[in-house]
């Protein structure tokens, strides 16, 4: 889960679709206009000898919005290699107070970090 999301921040296409179960594989990705992934935040895991679930919280900035995805990711794994298959996600807008901590993850305040 954390190389796909560090995938999205460099934006390696062919890395996601790579990972990604060819069951479940789109025809193509476009990461063009997308947001700029800041943080991870995985709730919990769990692993099974050839399935997995991941609950995760992403951060993202978008201009001078910022967002989080919440998901609830799938991965089988065959030939020793984990691979995403599908999620259930929901989406939603931060609205960082002054002295809220930063949603990029700086432990810093907004008003010390990001806002400025």
């Amino acid at each position: 889960m954390r190389s796909r999301f560090s995938a999205y921040v460099l934006g390696l296409k062919d890395y996601l679709l790579a990972t990604w179960h060819a069951d479940f594989r789109p025809a193509t990705l476009s990461l063009e206009n997308g947001p700029e992934w800041v943080s991870l935040n995985v709730l919990s895991a769990r692993e099974q000898e050839y399935s997995a679930q991941v609950h995760f919280v992403a951060t993202w900035r978008q201009g001078g919005q910022w967002g989080a995805l919440e998901e609830r990711s799938d991965f089988l794994k065959e030939d020793g290699v984990w691979q995403y298959t599908c999620g259930e996600t929901h989406e939603f807008p931060l609205r960082p107070g002054r002295n809220d901590a930063c949603p990029c993850g700086s432990g810093r305040k907004f008003k010390k970090c990001c806002a400025v």
